[in-house]
C-alpha cells in the first residue's frame, strides 16, 4: 500500500472480533467461556496461567494481568503478536479476514484519532459496526448548547434525596431537588454541567423504582450525555496529584463528593465514549492518577476493564472492585472512602 494511503483502523477493529483473532492463530481451544469473558493462558508472552489473558468478546478487548500488564483491541493483540505496528496490524487482518479494502481506507490516520465515536450501548452485545452516514455521526459530535434557563422552586427537602443518603449541603451544592411541574415534573432534577461550568442539561430521576413502562431516567431531547461528564466542572479544579475517580452514576457521585472526593465524575453510564475519554486526557497526563470505581456487576466489570485498558495509556490507572455482587460506589461509608483515597 502506498504510504499516502491510509487505514481505517476504527472499521477493522469494527469488523473482526478477538475470537476470529484467536481462531486464526489456532488457540481459541485454550479459552474457556464464562458469561461475556473468556480465559486463557496469554498467547502473547506465552503464559501457562490459565487465567492470566481475559477477553471481553462484548466489548471486543483483551487483557493480560501477568507479565504483559497490558491490554488494548483486536490491532493491538495483532500488532504484539507478531511484532509489528498498529498500521502493519490492520493490513494483516485486511488479509487474513479477506476485508474490503479500499473500505477499509480513511483520509489520514489523524483524522482518525480527532472522529468521535457514538455512543454505545450499556448492554451491547457485539462490536458496533463502522458508522453508514458519517454526516448524522458528526451532527451527533456536536457540543451540547448552554440553556438559557434553570429549574427553579425545586424542592431540595424531597424524602428520595434524604434516603439516598444525601445531605441538605451536598442537595444545595449540587443544585437538585424535585421538580414539580415543567420538563421534569415528578421527577428529581439533576443539572449537568459542561467543564466550563455551563448548565447544559437536566437529567430526571424517577423518586423511587417507576412503573413497568416509566423510564427511570429521563434526559431533554438531543440531549448527547456521550458528550460530558457528570461533575467535571468541579473535579478539574482538584490538585493535580489528587487521584481522579470515575464512577457510573449521579448519586454514585455526589455521595463520594459528600464524603470528601471531590474530584470524581460520573460517565452517566457503564460506558465511556470517545468524547469522554478525550475530556479526562484533556485534564490529565502521565503523572495522574485515575481511579476506576463501577459497579460490581456484569456491565460494571466489563465498562471498567475496558476503560482501564484505554486510559492505562495516558496515566495510572488502578480498578477498584467490590467484593459482594451489586455493590455500588454509593454504598461505601465516609471512612471507608477516605481510607481508600488516602484523605
Amino acid at each position: 500500500m502506498p504510504k499516502s494511503s491510509f487505514v481505517d483502523f476504527k472499521a477493522i477493529k469494527a469488523a473482526i472480533t478477538m475470537e476470529q483473532v484467536l481462531e486464526h492463530y489456532g488457540i481459541s481451544d485454550r479459552f474457556k467461556r464464562s458469561g461475556d469473558s473468556l480465559s486463557g493462558p496469554c498467547p502473547i508472552h506465552k503464559g501457562s496461567n490459565p487465567t492470566q489473558f481475559r477477553i471481553s468478546t462484548s466489548k471486543n478487548i483483551w487483557n493480560c494481568f501477568s507479565e504483559c500488564k497490558h491490554g488494548g483491541n483486536t490491532l493491538d493483540f495483532i500488532a504484539r503478536m507478531e511484532n509489528v505496528s498498529i498500521h502493519a496490524a490492520a493490513l494483516k487482518a485486511i488479509e487474513w479476514f479477506h476485508l474490503d479494502l479500499e473500505a477499509m481506507k480513511g483520509s489520514s490516520d489523524k483524522e482518525e484519532e480527532h472522529r468521535s465515536e457514538a455512543p454505545k450501548s450499556e448492554s451491547a452485545s457485539a462490536p458496533r459496526t463502522a458508522t453508514k452516514n458519517p454526516a448524522k455521526a458528526e451532527d451527533n459530535n456536536t457540543p451540547n448548547k448552554p440553556l438559557k434557563f434553570r429549574l427553579d422552586k425545586l424542592e431540595r427537602d424531597h424524602p428520595y434525596l434524604a434516603n439516598r443518603g444525601l445531605s441538605l449541603e451536598t442537595i444545595v451544592d449540587f443544585g437538585v431537588g424535585y421538580c414539580g411541574k415543567g420538563m421534569m415534573a415528578e421527577r428529581i432534577a439533576i443539572p449537568i454541567h459542561n467543564p466550563e461550568g455551563n448548565v447544559v442539561a437536566y437529567a430526571g430521576r424517577w423518586p423511587g423504582e417507576p412503573a413497568e413502562d416509566t423510564p427511570k431516567y429521563k434526559l431533554p431531547q438531543g440531549f448527547r450525555k456521550s458528550l460530558e461528564l457528570f461533575n467535571i466542572d468541579r473535579a478539574i479544579k482538584e490538585p493535580p496529584d489528587k487521584p481522579l475517580v470515575i464512577v457510573e452514576g449521579f448519586f454514585a457521585c455526589m455521595k463520594l463528593h459528600q464524603h470528601g472526593c471531590r474530584k470524581v465524575v460520573a460517565l452517566m453510564g457503564s460506558t465511556m465514549s470517545a468524547a469522554q475519554e478525550e475530556l479526562i486526557r484533556r485534564h490529565t497526563n502521565s503523572h495522574s492518577q485515575i481511579i476506576v470505581m463501577l459497579d460490581e456487576d456484569e456491565a460494571g466489570r466489563a465498562g471498567r476493564e475496558d476503560i482501564a485498558v484505554r486510559l492505562s495509556r495516558i496515566a495510572y490507572v488502578k480498578v477498584h472492585g467490590f467484593e459482594q455482587e451489586g455493590q455500588q460506589p454509593e454504598h461505601l461509608f465516609a471512612e471507608e472512602v477516605c481510607s481508600l483515597l488516602n484523605l
